[in-house]
């Protein structure tokens, strides 16, 4: 017997790997599928429209805020980020179980609403090494860094409220301990 399918909210501060720890996830389990956000940020160097997310206006987004289009949705450093409702009732209904990869702030708002999800916080080793890393990428400016890791402050905090919580010190650890969760969350709902 297959279990129901669940969500499965993961977030972190920006930096603490958890964009590289969900694409091990849904590459190595393919009943997992990921919802594509929408956002209004500029592309980064790399990034494809449909694949790391869709990139449309703030005149677009605000029509589907107004449609109730969205799962959850927050603005963050002035752009605007959403989860689609359709896009995870979809994967939800094809009986794959659902990844969410958002902020602390929509992935309360996902919990509120679908208490049954289940929540990961990814934390970074120490506020140094989120500095490293996120200087390291070479997508953002010192502003810009500054801006996050005063948001890495606060998210922080909020990693009590989550059903789970990673440190990502090793990557290869991480993932095979998200692999545990998501197992046990599989076969607890397989029994229930």
């Amino acid at each position: 017997m297959k279990h129901e399918p669940l969500i499965l909210i993961i977030s972190a501060p920006s930096g603490a790997g958890k964009t590289t720890i969900a694409n091990k996830i849904l590459k190595d389990d393919p009943d997992i599928k990921q919802t594509v956000s929408y956002t209004t940020r500029t592309p980064r160097t790399g990034e494809k429209n449909g694949r790391e997310y869709f990139f449309i206006s703030d005149e677009d987004f605000k029509k589907k805020i107004e449609n109730k289009e969205f799962l959850e949705w927050e603005e963050n450093f002035g752009k605007y980020y959403g989860t689609l409702k359709k896009q995870a009732e979809d994967i939800l209904a094809g009986g794959k179980d659902v990844l969410l990869s958002i902020d602390v702030k929509g992935g309360k708002t996902v919990k509120a609403a679908y208490p049954a999800s289940v929540s990961v916080f990814i934390m970074p080793p120490s506020v140094e090494a989120l500095e490293t890393r996120l200087t390291g990428r070479n997508t953002e400016k010192n502003e810009e860094i500054r801006r996050r890791l005063k948001e890495a402050e606060r998210e922080i905090k909020a990693a009590e409220e989550y059903d789970y919580l990673l440190v990502n010190e090793d990557l290869d650890k991480a993932v095979a301990e998200l692999k545990t969760i998501i197992k046990t969350e599989r076969t607890n709902r397989k029994n229930a």
